[in-house]
């Protein structure tokens, strides 16, 4: 039984079969049978082994994959024409024409000219110098950005500014002159300062002259402005970034944008990478504040600005979505979750003083509640094994209703035809509550103690403020200030 196998043809190539014999000898295995032409423009195989002296039946074949070979004939197919071959190499000079991986070099090709036609962008030739290399020590090149006829290296131990169409040239007192000229890359000058943006070129973000990016291995975020580095995360976050910027590891993403919108520059740390769950930090800095303002509740993919508005995308269900922020008055609203807004500080006042804070107060808008309120830790005793011994007096962990300080409409009830109030009253548009003793364990030397008392006792207290979940839900909250009476005692 014969085998027909259809092969489309080009020209004079033809692709053959390798058919063997599995009972032949070695010698008489691999034989090639040459095709036949048919009436389709293609070409059928017909093949088969020996069984005897005049049988045949199906082909064996060794290997699907890899039993074919290309014959080539000759140009056209005419008698005697030129055959088919690789041609003149362009362009090589090089004994050693191999690859080469060079991560701290540059290369650029010839020029483009869309008014006269011309695009030599695919050329790169080796009899000219087009190549620029930085120092290895950098590291690997991460990022390239262009600015008007400089161009910023970022390595990943190193930042370096060359020169575009001019260079230096150093007179012989040593002052240096830029000057035009036919080179590309110019002088290469170093940044002072051993920052790079390691192996995170999605941190980057610039405008204006201002450019963000960070530097995982030294715990940093730096802004470049002008010839200078600036170590923007030392602006009240230098432990919140030692800490956090270690967890991202080798697989782990630093997203980095402009928020033009609020001219803040935004970064989402995301130690798990950018399409996997787990825990993650997206926080802002402000240049006007020269400081990080803000916590985000949302992780993006992708984030950047476009004609004044800001944008980022999300993967929902089996779909890459665009997100416009800033859209609606539904605050707290990212990607189709709703969170509320939250502010944690310390009340510190006479720090050398222990002292029991009675009230809280604030200015701002109605719809503040207090979820936790916590004093220092009292310390521990040589007979008590040391866990650690906080005075707890106001604590949210437990999540029980009693325990927070209820917003102003939220703490509203009524007895008796009386309305009172159990969490914030209003008096002048400034909100006041009394500070509960929730403790439930006696600390040495109290006589009266737990909530048979008012207010909280210690050095320092930290308190958590967030909005509730019925005043104007969605909507503007502001926080002007916030206040506590308190005694020495």
């Amino acid at each position: 039984m014969a085998l027909t196998v259809n092969v489309n043809y080009f020209n004079s190539f033809y692709l053959k079969r390798i058919y063997g014999d599995a009972t032949a000898t070695s010698s008489a295995k691999g034989i090639p049978y040459a095709p036949e032409m048919n009436s389709t423009g293609s070409e059928s195989f017909q093949g088969a082994r020996a069984t005897g002296a005049n049988g045949w039946t199906t082909p064996i074949v060794s290997n699907t994959a890899n039993d074919w070979y290309i014959e080539e004939s000759r140009i056209r197919g005419g008698y005697n024409n030129t055959t088919v071959d690789f041609g003149v190499k362009a362009y090589i000079v090089e004994d050693n024409d191999s690859q080469q991986h060079r991560s701290n070099s540059l290369i650029y090709s010839g020029i483009f000219n869309s008014r006269t036609g011309i695009n030599d962008t695919n050329q790169f030739s080796v009899a000219e110098s087009i190549t620029r290399s930085v120092d290895p020590i950098g590291g690997s090149i991460q990022r390239l950005f262009a600015e008007d006829t400089n161009l910023t290296i970022f390595q990943e131990r190193k930042v370096n500014v060359a020169l575009i169409d001019k260079d230096a040239i150093f007179t012989a007192e040593g002052v240096g002159l830029t000057t035009t000229g036919r080179v590309v890359i110019g002088q290469i000058t170093p940044v002072l300062g051993n920052w790079g943006i390691g192996t995170n070129p999605e941190s980057f973000a610039t405008y204006g002259y201002n450019k963000y990016f960070i530097d995982k291995d030294r715990n940093a975020v730096l802004k470049l402005q002008g010839s200078q580095i600036v170590e923007i995360s030392n602006a009240g976050m230098m432990d919140f970034f030692r800490d956090q910027l270690s967890l991202l590891g080798t697989s782990g993403k630093a997203l980095g944008s402009y928020d033009v919108y609020n001219q803040n520059y935004v970064i989402s740390l995301q130690p798990t990478g950018r399409f996997n769950l787990g825990v993650y930090k997206t926080l802002t800095f402000d240049e006007r504040n020269a400081g990080w303002t803000s916590f985000f509740t949302y992780k993006p993919e992708t984030m950047f600005s476009a004609r004044g508005k800001f944008y980022s995308t999300k993967m929902r269900g089996t779909l890459s979505k665009l997100w416009t922020h800033y859209t609606n008055q539904d605050r707290n609203n990212f990607y189709g979750t709703k969170t509320a807004s939250s502010i944690q500080f310390v009340f510190n006042p006479q720090p050398n003083f222990i002292k029991t804070f009675k009230t809280i107060n604030y200015e701002g808008s109605n719809g503040w509640e207090v979820s936790a309120l916590i004093s220092d830790s009292t310390g521990q005793n040589a007979s008590v094994t040391p866990t650690g011994n906080w005075l707890s007096n106001f604590d949210q962990a437990t999540n029980a209703a009693y325990t927070k300080i209820y917003s102003y409409n939220e703490g509203l009830y009524t007895e008796n035809n009386i309305s009172y109030r159990a969490g914030f009253d209003r008096k002048q548009n400034k909100y006041y509550a009394v500070i509960p003793n929730n403790t439930a364990t006696p600390m040495a030397g109290e006589v009266i103690w737990g909530n048979q008392t008012m207010g909280i006792k210690g050095y320092f207290t930290t308190v958590t403020m967030k909005t509730d979940n019925t005043t104007n839900n969605g909507g503007l909250k502001s926080l002007f200030a916030v206040s506590s009476e308190f005694i020495q005692k």
